[in-house]
């Protein structure tokens, strides 16, 4: 059996494995609210205690998890959590050798050379470059991006804390909104817009006059109402939200394409993407990840994909998990 998981400020997803001729197959998948639980160990206890009947004769063999954070000496400090997740530590837990910790943006990057041809949705179908650089860019709690490398042999995959670098507004309507955010925060990153926080602060900035019941609801989350708004266009301030919002997103996703020279492909991951997808398909995403100087043409031939299977990053944890067992 092997044990994977992905962690993130909103919910941590946990996944047993099991694994025959070199492929893996899930025998049990649980969600849980990160927020409920003072660390991650007692997010595993749990999730182990409720399938304890599952695992009587198959041990936990290896384990691999996707954090929400760099991956410093076998630990991850999570982003958006106050939680420190030990890899040394957790192997002790779970009695296996070691545990494979990554960034969560690296864990979705090793999944994709194990999802099928239906967990994709091609935004731009472009024309791949063989054995170039591929990047993936995801927006959810946080921001995350990843790129692959081929070494000779194979695709390598390296982390990044992108989503924390400083956001580059690039239309007076965008310079706007960042004066509008430096006066809440000392720091505006890519993070505080492409994510789910930033639907609201768009909206806010956008018309300050215009609220929803879920503004003023503490345990509420304004993204989804937002986003349904939007899609609906029942609230106008709702679709100018969306429009800025995928704009940015396309930007910020053609700003890594120039900075890895993606030719190989970008790939778009994360939930939103997902339950914006019939947004992204409008052409606000990709004229946006497209406008950079003189290598729009260049932009225009990379394949844009969206991935589809939000248990990516379980499933290249636990890809990686089985590879440090079985290299």
């Amino acid at each position: 059996m092997i044990l994977a998981g992905d962690v993130g400020g909103t919910k941590c997803n946990l996944a047993l494995f099991a694994e025959q001729n070199g492929e893996l197959a899930v025998v049990a998948q649980e969600r849980f609210p990160s927020q409920k639980y003072a660390g991650f160990d007692q997010v595993i206890a749990e999730f182990l205690q409720g399938v304890r009947l599952r695992l009587i004769g198959q041990p936990i063999q290896a384990a691999g998890f996707g954090v929400a954070g760099p991956v410093v000496h076998n630990q991850v400090k999570a982003t958006n959590l106050p939680w420190v997740v030990d890899g040394l530590a957790l192997a002790k837990m779970l009695g296996v050798p070691r545990v494979v910790l990554l960034n969560d943006l690296g864990a979705t990057a090793h999944s994709i050379a194990h999802l099928k041809t239906n967990d994709f949705f091609t935004l731009n179908g472009g024309v791949a470059e063989s054995e170039a650089p591929k990047a993936v860019i995801a927006a959810g709690t946080g921001l995350g991006e990843a790129m692959l490398f081929w070494d000779g042999r194979m695709y390598r995959v390296a982390a990044t804390e992108g989503g924390h670098t400083d956001l580059a507004p690039n239309t007076e309507q965008q310079i706007e909104l960042w004066r509008f955010m430096r006066k809440r925060a000392p720091h505006v990153s890519w993070e505080l817009v492409l994510s789910g926080r930033g639907f609201k602060t768009i909206h806010e900035f956008l018309d300050p006059a215009m609220r929803h019941p879920s503004f003023d609801d503490p345990a509420a989350d304004p993204a989804p109402e937002i986003a349904r708004g939007g899609l609906a266009r029942s609230c106008p301030v709702c679709v100018a939200t969306l429009d800025l919002w995928c704009a940015m997103y396309g930007s910020e996703a053609g700003n890594l394409a120039m900075r890895t020279l993606a030719l190989g492909g970008v790939y778009v991951a994360g939930g939103i993407a997902v339950k914006l997808l019939e947004k992204l398909k409008d052409g606000t995403f990709f004229n946006a990840f497209c406008e950079k100087e003189a290598f729009g043409e260049m932009l225009r031939r990379i394949p844009i994909r969206v991935i589809l299977n939000e248990a990516a990053p379980l499933l290249g944890a636990a890809y990686q998990a089985l590879a440090a067992i079985r290299p």
